[in-house]
Order: structure tokens, then C-alpha cells, then sequence
């Protein structure tokens, strides 16, 4: 029994660390908005190395309430049709030698990491000349990835504050830890807070797309649940008129 406690502890203990270390984001499948921004910014910059395989756009366009012409003009850029799976071009042998190793395909990411690790993630690169492509990242150290986004969302001087909470200094009165970057080594176009937001939506749709029936599993389970309800209370009343005469 002790050694089975060890287990779990050892288990969990790390886990519980590094969720300390991630900032929170809750996922709004049910947000269209938030997921046709997710789903816009995931082919335009992320369905270039990675791809969705088991997804597949025609089901990505319904699920969002996206016109298939529109999707197919707006969100398809490999040729593909609108009834075929997010697959890439890029080989995978070339890849490896490109980034060390084949860029991962991303269709169950947010399910394997998670929506926190994933939200943080995308948030946590800095400078670091030391790397080959001059970036590293809080969350996975020496990774291979370069910051696909730094137009967007610039580039931290520094390691970004992930997992911090915003307090404020007793000497002079200002919010410090507010935001995830103070010093910038590359400005972006969007601000901070619009960054943030635009890979909430990013993560969001990322969720989406590990589990689209999660659209529908909460809706049905709701009914599923009524049913049962009601008919638990017929089973009990055909339950009653079986045994009502035997004593």
C-alpha cells in the first residue's frame, strides 16, 4: 500500500509543480467567434509546418458555422479540397533537418498537454542568441520552434513572466507581474492584452479540434441524464405493481 501511495505521489507531485508554473485559460467550445479567430490564426500560421490529420476541413467549416466557399477561399492555401484532411506538403524527412526534429502534428496537442500548457506556451517565447534561431521558450526549454508570431506579438528581452499573478510593489504602488513581457526585444503589432486574446483563441480552437464531439457531449449528456431520470421513476413504479402482492 505504501509503495502504491509512493507511485501516485511521484505521479502527481510534478504535475501539480508545473501547473503552478502555467497561466489558467478556460476553453469556450461553444464561443464561434473565438473560434473562427482560432481557426483563422491556426491556418495561417500554424498549418504551414504543422499539420491536423485528423481533422478534416469540411467538418472544421460546419462545426463553426463557416460557409464552405468562404473557408475554401479564405482558410485553405495548399490546393486542397474542402472534403480532404489538414495534411501539409512539407516532407518529413527535409523538416528534420530544418528544426532537429519533424514539426508534431497537432490534431490531439491541446488533449496531451492541455489548454493551460498550450496557452502558456504560446506566450512564453524570449530572446536567447544562444539558440539557432535566436529563440527560446519558458515553458519548453531549448525548443526547436521558431516564434511563428513575433510580427504579432513580439519577442520578450527576457523570460516572460508565465505563471506569475499580478501584485503590486508596496514601495511604489504599481501593478508589477501584470503582464507577461516589461522589456521587449521586438515589438509587435497587437498589443499585450490583444495578443493574449488572439492565443486564447488559438488554444481554444486547438481544443476544438482535439475533441469536435465535445460541441455535442455536454448537450446530449444533459438529455441523456432527463431521460434516465424519468424513466428511473417508471422502473420504480413497474417495480412497485410486481412486488405489491408478495408478502
Amino acid at each position: 500500500m505504501k509503495k502504491l501511495l509512493t507511485i501516485v505521489l511521484m505521479t502527481l507531485v510534478p504535475s501539480l509543480l508545473l501547473a503552478g508554473e502555467l497561466d489558467r485559460m478556460k476553453p469556450d467550445v461553444h464561443d464561434k467567434a473565438s473560434l473562427q479567430r482560432g481557426a483563422a490564426l491556426f491556418t495561417n500560421y500554424c498549418l504551414g509546418c504543422h499539420s491536423a490529420e485528423y481533422a478534416r476541413y469540411k467538418l472544421v467549416a460546419e462545426d463553426l458555422g463557416i460557409p464552405e466557399d468562404l473557408f475554401e477561399e479564405n482558410l485553405i492555401f495548399t490546393g486542397a479540397r474542402i472534403g480532404e484532411l489538414m495534411q501539409i506538403a512539407m516532407p518529413k524527412e527535409p523538416a528534420e533537418s530544418w528544426f532537429g526534429v519533424a514539426p508534431p502534428d497537432l490534431t490531439l496537442n491541446a488533449r496531451v498537454r492541455g489548454p493551460d500548457w498550450l496557452y502558456s506556451y504560446l506566450r512564453g517565447f524570449y530572446k536567447d542568441d544562444t539558440r539557432p534561431l535566436g529563440v527560446n521558450n519558458v515553458v519548453f526549454s531549448n525548443v526547436g520552434m521558431p516564434h511563428a508570431l513575433v510580427n504579432e506579438g513580439g519577442l520578450c528581452a527576457e523570460e516572460p513572466n508565465i505563471g506569475g499573478r499580478p501584485s503590486v510593489d508596496p514601495m511604489s504602488g504599481e501593478v508589477v507581474g501584470g503582464t507577461a513581457c516589461d522589456n521587449w526585444a521586438i515589438e509587435g503589432s497587437m498589443s499585450p492584452e490583444e495578443f493574449d486574446r488572439a492565443m486564447y483563441d488559438l488554444t481554444n480552437f486547438m481544443v476544438y479540434l482535439g475533441e469536435p464531439a465535445l460541441l455535442d457531449r455536454k448537450r446530449i449528456g444533459t438529455y441523456v441524464l432527463i431521460f434516465l431520470g424519468v424513466f428511473l421513476i417508471f422502473a420504480w413504479l413497474l417495480n412497485r405493481e410486481y412486488w405489491k402482492d408478495i408478502h
